[in-house]
């Protein structure tokens, strides 16, 4: 190696160097950026003829775990999906109340049943009855302001869902303009690390808004999908699209687009086509997912629930069971009843058994005057062992006959011997079917009904019966809560609450105490549907047991939530201390690193004066 070999390693390794201390002073000044990636400089010998000729640098490297970034970005959607779910959790925790407290939902429920015990001691005092009156009213409006509360989040989560569907769009289109630069880049042998740095950092937020996968394609290339497998990015970026809707308490999404009340999610590829993510359930994760799930389930149960204290309420004080009487036609035998009072709603039940099993049936006729909600689904009622037939009387017991025989065949014949009666018999053949019972849940509509019952509660301040009417394929019962009020009639006469007749008694205990009984220790099935009890084993209990159990579950499914939102913080912070600790930048590593830089620097100038006093001799020589 001669002079002239020294002189031009030295100087090699002064450039090497000086690139080195340029990117520790890169690293140094980025050190607190969020997104940085710590860059190393890669070197290698530089050779001529199989000997060293000095050093050049290959690359600035960025390092990366790939690994540790790939489960970061998981459990980044992990993180944001339970963040919003446990937010929300938590808030209708807070509008029910913690349980015991003044303004919490049982306390308010008890007051109002423990005032109806109080009437039914002393039925004779006015202000007993206003107290009713007054605790009622406090009910009603407690159940108004509560669902008010659950429509409003619903507006929340669903406007959060189109500012995340923004930001999306907004982030691919960063992505996408990043990844042009980097393409065109490669080829000039320019360093790219903070290109890429951009680029994941875009990455990395979009997996808090939905889960993704990356899939590297080589040469600085990626491609991006859904965990579902859906295409967000492949050198170009596809467009998400979101109608967002001011939403109602009926506001509920559907697949047909003609029938949702819900904005829902489309991808707009590149090329054009469409792609329904909501209805393909192509989004499973990220923040996206929880305000999906939140608005379509969570809170949709919620105002479920709501609507089922309030129904059952209703209900619990206005129904009453009609009784049938035995009926014989000939070798037939079965059942009649008079529908006079069966309104629009209100269902008739019937049990009968097929001998050859047997096998008992359990049937359930609603009255639908409204032909556009036919046929109804099983699922209308909370029992899992009946049969759900939707029947119109708009023309009278006549008029339905049809279709309650084509419904159960020639085994169970339906008739009018007269008026307003229904007839049940068997096809009198001996030992093949018997006609078991018959009766008809009916909605009282006057105050003096005769009996406990009483319209105590009416749909609105416009005193509109609630019977569960269903039209345009929709229950009267969605969105009661919102809808629930005293009577009228009885705010401007609390008498109503003792008199069920003309003739009743000022001390009469009668009402009061069926009222207090119907609320209190009378067991009845309530949906499913709200998210309490199962399809199999719906839940069952009076009203108030089901109004402290609703209490109950959405206080567990809080703490549920929390639990696991500690969880998966833990598990998040683990997993940013390892991707800090394998890309983030240390201040003492890197001045240990420019201190080892220096040394080089001055050996390889000593190296370039010593060459130049060699040169000076011979020269001199």
């Amino acid at each position: 190696m001669g002079l002239t070999t020294a002189l031009s390693s030295a100087l090699s390794g002064l450039r090497a160097t000086q690139t080195g201390i340029g990117v520790v002073a890169t690293n140094v000044a980025n050190a607190e950026t969020p997104g940085y990636t710590r860059k190393t400089l890669g070197l290698e010998t530089s050779s001529a003829g199989g000997s060293g000729i000095g050093v050049r640098v290959t690359n600035v490297n960025r390092e990366l775990d790939i690994y540790v970034q790939r489960q970061l970005r998981t459990e980044t959607a992990g993180s944001e999906y339970i963040n919003a779910i446990a937010k929300f959790r938590q808030q209708i925790d807070q509008m029910y109340g913690t349980p015991g407290s003044a303004s919490a939902l049982d306390t308010i429920i008890n007051g109002f049943t423990s005032s109806l015990q109080a009437l039914s001691a002393d039925p004779q005092s006015a202000a007993t009855r206003q107290s009713v009156l007054n605790a009622a009213q406090v009910m009603a409006q407690k159940l108004n302001s509560l669902s008010t509360d659950v429509t409003t989040m619903r507006n929340q989560a669903e406007s959060g869902i189109g500012d995340a569907v923004e930001q999306v769009n907004s982030l691919l289109k960063t992505i996408e303009n990043t990844q042009t630069q980097i393409i065109a880049l490669s080829s000039q042998d320019v360093e790219l690390g903070a290109l890429l740095d951009q680029r994941d950092k875009a990455i990395d937020q979009l997996a808090g808004l939905i889960d993704i996968q990356v899939m590297n394609s080589g040469e600085n290339q990626i491609s991006i999908f859904t965990n579902s497998g859906v295409s967000l990015f492949d050198m170009q970026a596809a467009r998400l699209t979101f109608d967002q809707k001011p939403l109602g308490a009926q506001s509920l999404w559907s697949a047909d687009p003609t029938k949702s009340g819900t904005g829902t999610i489309k991808l707009v590829s590149p090329n054009g086509a469409s792609i329904d993510l909501i209805a393909n359930k192509s989004i499973r994760s990220g923040k996206i997912a929880a305000l999906i799930e939140l608005r379509d389930d969570v809170l949709v149960k919620a105002q479920a629930q709501l609507d089922e204290i309030a129904s059952a309420l209703a209900t619990s004080l206005s129904n009453r069971t009609m009784d049938s009487t035995a009926a014989v036609s000939g070798a037939q035998t079965g059942y009649q009843i008079d529908l006079a009072d069966l309104q629009n709603g209100n269902s008739i039940s019937l049990t009968y058994t097929d001998n050859s099993g047997p096998t008992q049936h359990k049937i359930t006729i609603v009255r639908v005057d409204d032909p556009s909600s036919l046929p109804l689904s099983n699922s209308l009622t909370a029992d899992p062992s009946d049969q759900v037939i939707g029947v119109s009387f708009a023309g009278g017991v006549a008029g339905a006959l049809a279709t309650l025989n084509t419904a159960l065949g020639p085994d169970v014949q339906f008739d009018n011997p007269s008026g307003s009666i229904l007839r049940v018999l068997d096809d009198g053949a001996p030992d093949l079917v018997n006609i078991d019972s018959l009766s008809a849940t009916v909605t009282t509509n006057t105050i003096q009904s005769g009996d406990g019952t009483l319209p105590f509660f009416t749909d609105g301040n416009g005193n509109t019966l609630y019977s569960n009417v269903i039209a345009g394929g929709r229950e009267q019962k969605v969105g009661f809560a919102a809808r629930i009020a005293v009577n009228s009639s009885l705010l401007s006469d609390s008498s109503g609450l003792i008199n069920y007749d003309a003739n009743t008694l000022t001390g009469d205990s009668t009402r009061p105490e069926f009222l207090w009984q119907r609320l209190t220790a009378t067991d009845q099935m309530f949906s499913p549907s709200t998210g309490v009890g199962g399809t199999s084993h719906p839940f069952t209990g009076s009203v108030v047991g089901f109004a402290q159990q609703v209490i109950s579950n959405q206080s567990t499914a809080t703490e549920n939530a929390l639990r696991l939102k500690d969880g998966q913080d833990i598990v998040l912070n683990a997993l940013q201390d390892r991707m800090t600790e394998s890309t983030g930048v240390n201040i003492d590593s890197e001045m240990a690193r420019l201190l080892t830089l220096q040394n080089a620097y001055a050996a390889n100038a000593r190296v370039m004066t010593a060459v130049k006093e060699l040169f000076d001799m011979l020269i001199r020589i």
